[in-house]
């Protein structure tokens, strides 16, 4: 079960992914070795699942970034699992996500330009077995980013 102090832990960390013990066990009022078995606890139970950098896609190189909307030709397991391997081969794309609705796929497409992107979509996507149809949409600029929300 998740408590307040928990929640706070996870605040912290999302803010700070490197925070020392130390600094987490100071911003919830505890002292370090029950902040140290509370992490290890939501680490075990599969609620903190990893520590990551965030990356900024442009400063790599990578500053297109596309929606694409994908529709398969039939909706059965042996379907979703060859677009899934395929998708899951393709560096390109950096998130996709089954979705309910009108489209069976999201994907969150992350290129060079507008040339590579098209590349990608006429050389790779399209090529995908059961791919039925593609709709793609290009941000103009992000509102909001987040990345979870603690309790």
């Amino acid at each position: 079960m998740i408590d307040r102090t928990d929640g706070e832990i996870m605040k912290i960390l999302l803010a700070n992914g490197r925070a020392s013990l130390n600094e987490v066990s100071e911003g919830v009022g505890l002292s370090p070795t029950p902040v140290a078995r509370r992490i290890r606890r939501l680490e075990r139970d599969g609620i903190i699942t990893g520590y990551t950098a965030l990356v900024d896609e442009a400063e790599l190189g990578f500053g297109v970034s596309v929606f694409v909307s994908v529709s398969l030709d039939r909706q059965v397991d042996e379907a979703l699992e060859t677009f899934e391997a395929a998708i899951r081969g393709y560096p390109e794309v950096v998130d996709c996500w089954l979705m309910t609705g009108s489209r069976d796929y999201l994907l969150r497409i992350a290129t060079e330009s507008l040339k590579t992107f098209e590349e990608f979509l006429v050389g790779k996507l399209t090529k995908v077995h059961g791919v039925a149809s593609i709709e793609s949409s290009i941000p103009l600029r992000r509102v909001k980013a987040g990345l979870s929300r603690a309790v």
